[in-house]
């Protein structure tokens, strides 16, 4: 760690999150990033110890939250189907019951990847099964949208909190996917509108772009053609963790609410560092 990373050690202490689709990827090493910070972590997913997993990955919500609490914060893990609107219900009433209050909500719950072959992502539109959209646009945007619907009365009444949506995000840059490209630009527009709304009342909402990460499918797809470069090239889940860290502890965060903000860019403005110790720039799209 560097001293920035150290000095956001605890930072978040006696602070409640939700962590959505934290079985394994972004989710999983956000959730990480947050213990160790020294928050109360509500891990979300539908991978449970002892049952099947999605695609049969490795990882559970129980496994990362046990790890949450051995970064000493505290992890419990719910399982909740964001797809289900009684789960997101059921899953705020509980952090309220537990905790009386919610500090933070980073909607990383997503869609669109189960059975697909990655080496058919940038086929035409035309190409693509429909069912990568409603995984997208079900579990995804609208995922975020429902957390976000229900979690916000909480923060309202407190009069406080942070709202990260996971994106993608290069300027300008089309996505590769029409149905991605799609997905990713409504996260941020419906990020920029609730700012719109939730600002006002010291709330910031804050799309994170992460960079390309190894998570558990990317690994997996690399592994299966034999190609090892993917470690030079790309960043841990918990880089992105890193920087949800630094703007839930930065008193200034408003200023970033409706706004789209990229990790690497983050890791420079706050100094922190992923987990080798590299300060990975922001992820950019070739021309």
């Amino acid at each position: 760690m560097t001293s920035s990373d150290l000095r956001h050690a605890k930072s978040l202490q006696g602070k409640t999150a939700v962590v959505t689709g934290a079985s394994r990827g972004a989710g999983r090493g956000i959730a990480l990033a947050l213990g160790e910070a020294g928050a109360t972590v509500y891990v979300t997913g539908r991978s449970v110890r002892g049952q099947p997993t999605t695609e049969n990955l490795p990882g559970t919500i129980d496994e990362t939250a046990e790890t949450v609490t051995l970064r000493c914060g505290r992890g419990i893990a719910v399982r909740c189907d964001h797809t289900a609107d009684a789960d997101v219900e059921a899953l705020f009433a509980r952090v309220k019951r537990e905790q009386a209050r919610i500090d933070l909500l980073v909607n990383n719950a997503w869609g669109g990847y189960e059975q697909h072959d990655h080496r058919k992502f940038t086929a035409p539109f035309h190409e693509q099964p429909i069912r990568h959209w409603d995984g997208m646009f079900t579990a995804g945007v609208r995922a975020a949208l429902v957390a976000s619907r229900v979690a916000a009365p909480l923060m309202l009444a407190q009069k406080s909190g942070l709202i990260v949506n996971i994106t993608a995000w290069d300027r300008d840059k089309f996505l590769v996917n029409v149905f991605y490209d799609l997905a990713k630009n409504a996260i941020n527009r419906m990020t920029f509108g609730m700012a719109r709304e939730l600002t006002p009342h010291n709330i910031a909402v804050v799309a994170l772009a992460p960079g390309f990460m190894r998570t558990e499918r990317v690994a997996g797809a690399f592994e299966a053609v034999g190609n090892k470069d993917y470690l030079n090239f790309t960043e841990s889940p918990e880089y992105a963790g890193r920087a949800v860290v630094a703007l839930a502890a930065d008193p200034n965060v408003l200023a970033k609410s409706g706004k789209i903000v990229a990790v690497g860019d983050l890791a420079k403005e706050y100094g922190f560092t992923d987990v080798d110790l590299r300060q990975i720039p922001a992820f950019r799209i070739p021309d």
